[in-house]
Formats: structure tokens, sequence, C-alpha cells
């Protein structure tokens, strides 16, 4: 900056407290020489500096007008809105439509070399946030003319809701409040010649910067101090430096990253880097992100370290980091914690499910003959007096077996058929009766009549379970609400988890055994076990293929006795 203007800088805030501290008249608009009044206007520019039409002053606004060049040659342009640089060939003759009919603008634009009081640095102007400020209009010294109106845009300064005001031909604001004030402000003077008045049109670019103060070092945001990068061996990685710094007229700001050899910052080597990405300057500070990238990531890159290294003209900061590489989880750490958690699922699940297990494997697969027992079958069932009269008009077959699995289906049919296979499940106790023991010559073990009255129920119950080679329970909704009932299936149950008895098997009697477990209040064991013990279905109103079936299956479940029967199945 020339010496000329530091003087300025240091007497103009007398001056212009003095302007600001009175109460200035502010210049109307009806004074600038925009001559509202008249349908020709005439305006000069300077080459390559900005400029813009200017708009139709009516009443306490402006139009909004599109100026076109006559002959339809050469563009149009928007009054108050579009900002161009003047040249040469812009000289010519423009006209708008308003309501009060056509107007007319004479534009010239005035080579630099013509003009004698030419001075570049006044159209570029720095003001200072916090602070006052003046934009001098460009040549206003060389004319006597100090009639000089401001505009921004195409509003007049006078209409701004600021504290300013113009004195001497220079636009002064009294407090400059940042990027708001940051723009293009055009000064008009008056010149006659030749008795036409021209406005002569000058621009002067503002721009705002913080209020000065002592340079900073510059502040790396990432990454931290002494840091540790994760990597990959045998994939690329990105070294990412961002730095902060503050605003500088004349930016010095640099970012660079740097190799430490065996992780000697004194053996040191510039990368190669990406270009530098920078956010937008903002009057405060701004910030750049300097990156390198390791294509392809070796054991070698582990033993260096790396610098990054910010400065600018306040000084210089810097920031090392090493890289570590990451152990890949999957194959080191996932596989071992996923087996972990298996097995501890399947151990919760097995703690859970012993019980059922256990019964499950003495069910089915410690099935034997644990030597000679008095009674082959222990049959439980709930017994009721209907039962009892009616067991008085069974007629029983002789004890020699079928011959094929067609006459043993076919006998068990007749049975069936008979009053005594009626829907009612109670007579049905008395069918399995007959055909267990007079039909299929199993020795069949009935509480209610090989059990001498007069002993120990429990006793008695558990004594005849071990003297059997099997226990069959006929389950109904009667039998698991009978105490008596569910202490020899639970008795039961225990012998099978002690191996004291080889077989328990259960026949339902009605279609929704699911729905009887949920219901009937059941011990936790029966209740546990009924879901997991070999059964059969055999409920009323099944068709005659489905009856069959039942029979074969229970002859395939049932043990050997010493009796030679041939097997259905």
């Amino acid at each position: 900056m020339q010496t000329g203007h530091i003087l300025f800088f240091f007497m103009f805030p007398i001056v212009l407290e003095g302007c600001c501290g009175r109460n200035q008249k502010k210049v109307s608009a009806g004074l600038t020489g925009l001559q509202q009044d008249v349908t020709h206007q005439h305006y000069r520019a300077v080459e390559g500096e900005s400029f813009m039409m200017p708009c139709i002053k009516s009443g306490d606004g402006y139009i909004k007008v599109l100026w076109s060049r006559t002959g339809n040659v050469g563009p149009s342009f928007s009054c108050g809105r579009v900002l161009f640089v003047a040249e040469a060939k812009h000289t010519g003759k423009y006209k708008c439509l308003t309501s009060g009919g056509e107007r007319f603008l004479h534009l010239e634009v005035v080579e630099k070399s013509r003009m004698g009081c030419f001075q570049p640095e006044q159209s570029d102007i720095e003001l200072y946030i916090g602070t006052s400020g003046e934009i001098p209009c460009p040549a206003h010294n060389c004319t006597n003319n100090s009639d000089v109106a401001w505009y921004t845009g195409n509003i007049s300064v006078s209409e701004l809701s600021r504290e300013t005001c113009v004195e001497n031909g220079h636009f002064h604001l009294c407090e400059v409040k940042g990027k708001v004030d940051e723009d293009v402000y055009f000064c008009d003077r008056k010149v006659i010649e030749r008795g036409v008045t021209w406005t002569f049109r000058r621009a002067v670019n503002v721009k705002v910067l913080p209020n000065k103060t002592t340079p900073k070092p510059p502040d790396i945001i990432y990454p931290d101090a002494n840091r540790t990068e994760k990597v990959e061996l045998d994939q690329y990685h990105r070294l990412t430096c961002d730095v902060c710094f503050q605003y500088e007229k004349n930016i010095s700001a640099k970012v660079q990253w740097y190799l430490n050899h065996g992780g000697n910052t004194k053996q040191r080597t510039l990368l190669d880097m990406e270009s530098p990405l920078h956010t937008q300057p903002i009057l405060q500070e701004y910030c750049i992100r300097q990156s390198h990238i390791i294509k392809t990531v070796t054991s070698q890159h582990l033993n260096h370290t790396y610098t990054c290294f910010a400065s600018n003209t306040a000084g210089n900061v810097s920031v090392t980091i090493k890289l570590e590489e990451r152990v890949k989880w999957p194959s080191r750490v996932g596989y071992p914690i996923a087996f972990l958690l298996l097995a501890a699922g399947m151990a919760i699940i097995l703690h859970m499910k012993s019980l059922e297990l256990q019964i499950m494997y003495r069910s089915h697969f410690h099935f034997g003959n644990h030597g000679e027992k008095p009674f082959d079958v222990l049959l439980s069932h709930v017994w009721s007096a209907t039962s009892a009269e009616m067991e008085t008009g069974w007629t029983l077959s002789s004890p020699s077996g079928p011959e094929t699995d067609k006459e043993a289906c076919q006998q068990c049919m007749d049975l069936t058929n008979t009053e005594l296979g009626e829907a009612n499940r109670r007579p049905r106790v008395m069918l399995l009766h007959q055909v267990l023991e007079e039909q299929w010559g199993y020795r069949l073990c009935l509480l209610d009549r090989d059990i001498v009255p007069g002993g120990a129920y429990a006793n008695d119950v558990v004594c005849a379970i071990q003297r059997s080679q099997m226990l069959i329970c006929l389950l109904s909704a009667d039998y698991l609400c009978n105490s008596n009932a569910l202490f020899v299936l639970e008795s039961g149950i225990q012998a099978l988890l002690q191996k004291s008895t080889p077989k328990l098997l259960l026949i339902w009697t009605c279609r929704d055994s699911a729905t009887l477990i949920q219901e009937a209040p059941l011990p936790s064991l029966v209740q546990r076990a009924l879901k997991v013990l070999p059964s059969l279905n055999w409920a009323t109103g099944k068709p005659t293929r489905a009856s069959c079936d039942f029979w074969r299956s229970l002859k395939k479940a049932m043990p050997n006795h010493r009796v030679k029967l041939e097997s259905i199945l």
C-alpha cells in the first residue's frame, strides 16, 4: 500500500468520527441524478470495471426493468441484478418499457488510457470488522463536483437501515458488520458536456477482513499426538491431516506429510500427497485437509512413523503417528467367541432339557428284558362303576393268537363294533383288557384286581411296577385329574429314570393331548415327561384304517413273553 494511503488510514478515524458523530442528513435518492423526470439517461463506465444498469425511480421504490440494445443487437441487461464487466462492445443505446412509455439509456464505455486521473488501487478497498470504514469514490478529487450518489446494487445507501453517511464524496460505514458489507458499491457523479448531463458510474469492490490481530500458528485438529492408527496388511490406507489456520490476507498455509525412517524424526522423507482440500475461507479461520495414500500396507510400514507438518507465517506445528496391524476379528477372535457362545448355548439348552433327554433315552434306547417277571404289562387307567357294570356282559374269546395281520386287525375291529366298543372311552378300557390278556395272551396286572387289599397303596404301586416288564397308561381327562392315577404315572417315570423298568407307553384316548397337558394341574415331572414319552392315539370317530394302524402299533410296542405268538407286524 502506498505511503499516502497509510497516512490516510491514520488520519481517517478522526474525520470519520465527526461524520458518524453528527446527526447526518442522508442524501435523498432524488439528488442522485437518475433523471427520473426525463426519458433519456446518459451513463459512462470505465473499461474493465464492474457495471450495473440503473433502475427507474418511481414514487417510494424502483421499477425493475430490462434494458435491451436498440436494433436487437447485443445482450440485454436486467437492472439491479446483472453485474458485468464493462467493455467497449457495450457502448450503445438501450431502451426499456415502463407504464409511462419508453425510456432510453445511452451507455459509453471509456478507455482507461483516456482518463488522466485513473488510479487502479481505488477500485479495491479492504475494511475490517468492528471498526469504522470509508469507501472513497474513484477519481473524485479530479473534478470539482462533490455531488456523489452511492448505490449497492439498485438500492441507494441512503435507504439502508445502517449508521452511514456520505461526506466529501466518500461513503462512511460507522461500523463494519462483516460479510454483509462485502459487496460492489457504485458512486455516481454528474458531468456536463456540451449541454448533455452524463452520470459517471464508478465501481468499488469492498472486501471485509477480520479485525487486525496478531497471527497465530496453525491448529492440527486431526490426528492427535502419538496416535496409533489400525491398518490391514496388503490393503490401502489413507493418512489424513486436518489443520485450521487463522485468516490471512496473503495465505501462507502449508500442510505436508513426512515418513520418519525407523521412527527417527531426523531421518525423514517428504511423501507424495493428494491435492489439498480447502474449506471456504471465513473471516476468522479456514481449514485444510491433506492426505497421503499408502497403496499397499506392508510390514515395513509398521516400522516407521509418520508426521503431519503444518506451518504459516506465525509458526509451525507437527503431529507424529504410527501404524499398527489390525487383528482380523472373524479369523482370530470371532470364531473362538462364536464357538464359546455356541457351546454355552448348547450347555444351557442341555441343562434345561436334561430331564426330557434322559426320559427319551431310557424310553427308546434302553429297552430290554430285565430277567423274568411275574407280569408282562401293568395297565393303569381310571376305573368307574359304569365300567364295572358293563364288564358283566362280556364274552371273552379263546386265548389263541391270530394267524395273520389281517386276522388280528379283523378280530380287534369286530370287538370295536360290538356294544362293548362304543364311543365311550370307559368301555374301551375293558376292550383293551380283553385284547391284551385274552387275545394276545399277555400277563396283565391290574391294581384293583391283582393287588391284595389292606397294604400301603404307595408300596403296592412301586412293587407292581417292579414286577412288570412294561407300564401302559390309558390317558384321558379323568385320568389326569385323578391323584391315584397320576401317582402311578409319576412312579413309573421315576422307575424309568432309575432303570427299574424297561419301558413306558402312553395311550391317549382324546384328540387334543397338548391341551390337556397345559390345562391339567400336573406335577412338573409328569408335565415334562408327557411331551417326550412314547405314545399312541386311540380316539373315537377314527376311520377303520386308522383303528387298524393303532392295533398294529400297539402290538409292535408290546414286550416279548413266554407264550410264543406270531407278531402282527
